[in-house]
């Protein structure tokens, strides 16, 4: 499981990544064009990605709607993750993550994850 919960560790990263880099350069006003051929000229090397997340090679309105809603919907999308890292890490022994051996290990139960969640 030490693979699983480093893997969705760094979707997490990934995710966060993106959704701060959308919500910077696509502001309201002429600057949120500037920031969506920015991002449309990082996908340009798969042409189909361009045309089925951008909706083409010219910006326009649409676009820029498509952005904003994936920048809203990033943060629930990384909220799952997040989840999907804890169940992991608890599967794995969340108070071993060295792997060491030890009869310490928590296993994953439903009360834990509320305590996870509550802080």
């Amino acid at each position: 499981y030490l693979p699983l919960s480093r893997i969705t560790g760094l979707m997490i990263f990934l995710i966060s990544i993106v959704t701060a880099f959308m919500g910077y350069v696509l502001p309201w006003g002429q600057m949120s064009f500037w920031g969506a051929t920015v991002i449309t000229n990082l996908l340009y090397f798969i042409p189909g990605l361009v045309s089925w997340i951008c909706g083409g090679y010219n910006i326009s309105d649409p676009t820029l709607k498509r952005f904003f809603v994936l920048h809203f919907i990033f943060p629930f999308i990384a909220l799952c993750i997040v989840f999907i890292h804890i169940f992991f890490l608890h599967l794995q022994g969340s108070s071993n993550p060295l792997g060491y051996d030890t009869a310490l290990k928590i296993p994953f139960y439903p009360s834990l994850l509320c305590l996870d969640i509550k802080g």
